[in-house]
C-alpha cells in the first residue's frame, strides 16, 4: 500500500501540468464521494461538501461563498461527468502543450472556469427564463475550463487536424464549432447551466488564441497573481548579492514568451503566404531568430 501512494506521489510530482490537474480533480471527486458514503451510513442529511464547493447561481449566496468561483471547476459528483471531462482534458491538454507552455495551460484552465462561472451566474439572473431557477441552482465541473483549452488550440491553429472514429481526419476547429453550436442550442435544456458555462469557457479560449496570435498572453496576470499568493509567507533569503539585473525574472520570462509567440505567428504566416508575404520587420525577426 505504501508503494502505491509513493508511486502516485511521484507520478503527480513528475507529471505534466494537465496530469496534475487531473489528479486534483480525481482527489476532490473521491473525497466528496467518500464523505457522502460516511454521511449516509450515519443517516446524516446535512453538511454536504458540495454546498461549499459548487458555485451558486444566486449573487447573494455567491457573496457568502466567493471561493466557489475557483473550487467549482475542480468538483464533480457523477462518475461519467468526471470521466469525460478528464478524458477531454488529457487529449486536448496534450495538444495544447504542443504550442503553448504549461503555465499557460494552468492559467487558461482557471480563466476558462472563471468565465464559465460568471456567465452562468449572469445568464441565470438576466434572462427571465432562468430566473425561477436562479435561487436554487448551482454549477460544478471542469467543462468550462476544458472548453477553453479546446477552443484555444482550435482557433490558434485552425489547420490542426485530429482523427475521429467513423469520420477520419478532420480539422479540430470543425469539432469545436459543432460543440459550440450544440451548447448554444441546448441552453434551455435540463442541463442549461452546464451548456452556458461551456459557452463562457469557449469564448475565453477564443479570446486567448486571438491575443496570443499578436503576442499577448491573457494568462500572464493570473499566473502572476498565483505566484504572489504562493510566495506569501515564504521567508526571503538573507544572502545578498553584489550584482543587479536590469529586469526581473518574471519580466525576462514574459519577454521571452512574447518573443516566442511573435515568432510562432511569423512562422504561421510564412507557412500560409510564403517568404514574400512577410513584412521587412518580420523578415528581420525571422533572420535574427535563425542566428540564435
Amino acid at each position: 500500500m505504501e508503494n502505491i501512494f509513493t508511486n502516485l506521489r511521484r507520478s503527480f510530482q513528475q507529471g505534466s501540468i494537465f496530469t496534475k490537474l487531473i489528479y486534483i480533480n480525481v482527489i476532490v471527486f473521491v473525497v466528496i464521494r467518500l464523505w457522502g458514503v460516511c454521511l449516509t451510513l450515519f443517516n446524516v442529511q446535512e453538511f454536504s461538501l458540495l454546498s461549499y464547493l459548487q458555485i451558486p447561481s444566486s449573487p447573494v449566496l455567491f457573496l457568502h461563498k466567493p471561493w466557489t468561483l475557483i473550487t467549482y471547476m475542480f468538483t464533480h459528483y457523477d462518475f461519467l461527468h468526471i470521466l469525460f471531462n478528464m478524458l477531454w482534458l488529457y487529449w486536448f491538454g496534450a495538444i495544447f502543450l504542443q504550442f503553448f507552455r504549461p503555465r499557460q495551460l494552468a492559467g487558461l484552465y482557471l480563466l476558462g472556469g472563471i468565465a464559465g462561472g460568471l456567465l452562468f451566474m449572469t445568464a441565470c439572473n438576466v434572462f427571465p427564463y432562468f430566473r425561477t431557477l436562479a435561487s436554487g441552482s448551482a454549477l460544478i465541473g471542469a467543462s468550462a475550463s476544458v472548453m477553453a483549452i479546446v477552443f484555444a488550440v482550435s482557433f490558434y491553429r485552425k489547420d490542426y487536424t485530429i482523427s475521429l472514429l467513423f469520420l477520419g481526419r478532420i480539422k479540430l476547429i470543425y469539432l469545436a464549432i459543432a460543440v459550440f453550436l450544440f451548447d448554444l442550442l441546448a441552453i434551455t435544456s435540463d442541463n442549461a447551466g452546464g451548456h452556458i458555462a461551456h459557452i463562457g469557457g469557449a469564448l475565453s479560449g477564443i479570446w486567448f488564441a486571438s491575443r496570443m496570435r499578436v503576442g499577448k498572453d491573457l494568462t500572464a496576470p493570473l499566473n502572476r497573481l498565483i505566484d504572489a499568493l504562493v510566495n506569501i509567507g515564504k521567508r526571503k533569503p538573507k544572502m545578498r548579492v553584489s550584482y543587479r539585473r536590469t529586469e526581473t525574472t518574471y519580466e525576462y520570462n514574459a519577454r521571452k514568451q512574447t518573443a516566442n509567440a511573435e515568432l510562432d505567428a511569423i512562422l504561421d504566416k510564412l507557412k500560409r503566404s510564403g517568404y514574400a508575404g512577410l513584412s521587412a520587420a518580420e523578415k528581420k525577426k525571422l533572420f535574427d531568430a535563425s542566428k540564435r
